[in-house]
């Protein structure tokens, strides 16, 4: 398991060319610690792990891994559904260029006047956003900002030695930036 830096993590995530939706996320507190715990998952792309603390109101720090190859339907158990009307989560890269931004800008307006005119659910009105900003992974989020949902207490037992050395290097990371609590 090689462990790297959180961003480095949502980067492959990035990378990975699998459907942009069918993406599933779930997150919350960190369990015994400081910062959040957050796990994406692919049908294709596998599961990856991070953790991560707010340093400061601009900067998150953090750390993350690949930990599982495929999402098997006993991990699959611990994620949201496709089809679950609860939050949803994306991960975005910012334009290539100018013209990049201007064509991204140009769709985007084109659905929101699209949904404008119609009447849409929610769900649908995000999935066909995150299309118009090319979004490379979006979909259904558990999430919890007080606390952490079953579903990542059951996902941390699952992966309890990539949880533990997560653990120990976001402890190195809090120690070594002198911060004994995370800036909400």
């Amino acid at each position: 398991m090689r462990i790297r830096e959180w961003q480095d993590i949502l980067e492959d995530v990035t990378d990975r060319g699998v459907d942009a939706e069918d993406w599933r996320a779930v997150a919350g507190d960190r369990a015994g610690g400081v910062g959040e715990d957050m796990y994406l998952a692919h049908p294709r792309a596998g599961v990856f792990f991070l953790k991560t603390y707010a340093k400061n109101p601009y900067e998150v720090r953090g750390v993350g891994t690949h930990v599982a190859r495929n999402l098997d339907d006993e991990i699959g158990s611990f994620l949201p559904d496709q089809q679950e009307s609860g939050g949803r989560f994306a991960v975005q890269s910012p334009p290539e260029d100018e013209d990049h931004a201007h064509s991204v800008s140009k769709r985007l307006q084109t659905v929101l006047e699209t949904h404008a005119d119609a009447p849409t659910r929610p769900q649908d009105l995000f999935d066909d956003v995150m299309d118009a900003l090319e979004s490379p992974a979006f979909g259904p989020m558990e999430y919890d900002q007080y606390d952490r949902p079953d579903e990542l207490e059951a996902l941390a037992d699952r992966f309890e030695e990539a949880d533990d050395l997560l653990n120990a290097e976001l402890e190195d990371l809090i120690e070594t930036d002198e911060v004994d609590r995370g800036f909400m």
